[in-house]
């Protein structure tokens, strides 16, 4: 048996014991690596090149892939150097390091997304009011807060989880630090007061959820007036991408806090933590890419200036 002040380093899950397959999981997890920052690099380099593109929906979308980025840069390099060099460690103040970055990204991310929903409410719902309701003042206000919120987050989960005495060993059931991991450490009933904090963080990210699903309910409803089918066709054309990313990054991560404990096992909880702690900063820019015309225009042009 060991205490927290014992403790100075953590083993996470390897995916396998197998060298072949390490190797195979460092090159996997370097592609999808490289695919994100070159997905979100290009879409933030294309946003802050093209003035066409210096609008709020865009301003957050730029914020977005700054975060989609940070979020990657916390899970994977650390996992990718425990396969290649074969080891499982990470030290203690790495562990609540990378909790905390961890934390930060995804709870920021949750918030600029319902801050994205509440733009497209706007743009569609409330046009006239477009430039008012959302100038460049504004924008930067609610972006701060975003990043500021998922700060206040972190820090109080991280603070909050590492001062539990920990006595159950070193051993994490994740490929990086997660609070639920950290928690079944712990010895002590002060964990109650964790998990306490996860409810009201739960009970938030619901209302966000909720925000966002009657923005777009009025959304959809506003889009369906519309007489032209080019200005539907334009209208879902912006709002489409961001509906999908709320939906896997949502859809992907509760099922990781709300599963029953009955169906929950290492190969699930790996495989459903990487769909979203991983997946979902790599696929965003091609979802926006893919679906926003005028993202796939200014980067057209981007590509040309540099050819020529």
């Amino acid at each position: 048996m060991s205490n927290s002040s014992s403790i100075t380093q953590f083993l996470l899950l390897a995916f396998t014991d197998t060298r072949e397959l390490q190797l195979l999981h460092f090159w996997l997890f370097l592609g999808i690596y490289l695919a994100a920052l070159l997905g979100n690099g290009l879409i933030i380099t294309t946003i802050a090149w093209d003035q066409h593109l210096h609008s709020p929906m865009f301003f957050f979308l730029l914020n977005l892939s700054l975060l989609d980025l940070g979020c990657i840069s916390t899970t994977l390099p650390k996992s990718m150097a425990n396969s290649l060099w074969d080891t499982r460690a990470i030290s203690y103040m790495g562990c609540a390091a990378q909790m905390f970055c961890f934390v930060f990204f995804i709870s920021a991310e949750l918030y600029l997304l319902t801050v994205m929903s509440y733009d497209r409410y706007v743009a569609i719902c409330k046009p006239l009011h477009y430039g008012t309701l959302l100038g460049n003042r504004a924008c930067v206000h609610m972006a701060a807060a975003a990043w500021a919120t998922g700060f206040l987050t972190a820090l109080l989960h991280t603070a909050n989880t590492f001062s539990l005495p920990l006595c159950k060993g070193n051993g994490l059931g994740q490929f990086f630090c997660e609070i639920p991991q950290i928690l079944k450490l712990s010895c002590s009933h002060s964990y109650l007061r964790e998990l306490g904090l996860l409810e009201f963080s739960g009970s938030l990210t619901f209302m966000c959820f909720i925000f966002i699903v009657v923005s777009y309910v009025q959304i959809f409803r506003a889009v369906l007036r519309i007489p032209s089918e080019q200005g539907r066709h334009k209208a879902f054309s912006t709002c489409l991408p961001h509906l999908a990313v709320v939906s896997l990054f949502i859809s992907t991560a509760s099922f990781v806090y709300l599963k029953p404990p009955s169906i929950s096992s290492p190969s699930l909880d790996l495989l459903v933590s990487v769909l979203y702690s991983v997946v979902p900063p790599a696929v965003n820019p091609l979802i926006y890419s893919m679906r926003n015309q005028e993202l796939k225009d200014a980067l057209n042009k981007l590509t040309d200036s540099f050819k020529n």
